[in-house]
């Protein structure tokens, strides 16, 4: 099987399996550059050396978050193949991970607050900036947002965050938007 054939067998299994459209569009993008090194070659002629000079190469110009996750692309595809029988050996299932290091998180303090609160011009800016610092939601959630409005004596809106594998609610008072 060719390379870009295993791929798109890959891509669209993970979609049966219900991965997000952000998760196969990753998939996507690292299954392009590996065509793009190895060419569109039979899957069973890379061997583990071959991957780990690729990834070596890579690693100049990526982050160790950034190789991490191209490592566990790599794995998950050819352990994919190899468990639906298209590849009979895994040359991936050697390959480590290189250690992350924990990041410390850096807290805005009152001043920087203020700083981007006062850097937003429309309506629109000084509500998203007021709903992402006071849900915590990261851009990639707020993007996937489906909005309700909860009507009862007040109409609030609430926003569900949908998740891989759960949902937050996040009210939200009308002070945001006033």
């Amino acid at each position: 099987m060719l390379l870009s054939d295993a791929a798109k067998s890959y891509e669209a299994d993970k979609r049966i399996e219900g991965f997000s459209a952000q998760t196969l569009n990753a998939y996507r993008l690292q299954a392009k550059l590996l065509i793009d090194y190895f060419e569109n070659i039979n899957i069973d002629k890379i061997t583990t050396l071959q991957l780990k000079n690729y990834l070596a190469e890579s690693s100049n110009s990526l982050k160790p978050s950034s190789l991490s996750h191209r490592i566990r692309f790599l794995r998950s595809l050819f352990r994919w193949l190899h468990e639906e029988g298209f590849s009979e050996l895994n040359p991936a299932s050697k390959i480590k991970e290189p250690r992350v290091g924990k990041r410390i998180q850096k807290f805005l303090t009152e001043r920087e607050i203020e700083y981007l609160r006062d850097a937003c011009f429309s309506p629109m800016e000084k509500a998203l900036f007021e709903f992402m610092f006071s849900t915590g939601c990261r851009i990639g959630e707020i993007v996937t947002l489906d909005r309700i409005v909860l009507i009862g004596e007040v109409n609030l809106p609430l926003f569900v965050v949908k998740e891989i594998r759960s949902e937050k609610f996040t009210l939200i008072s009308d002070a945001i938007f006033g």
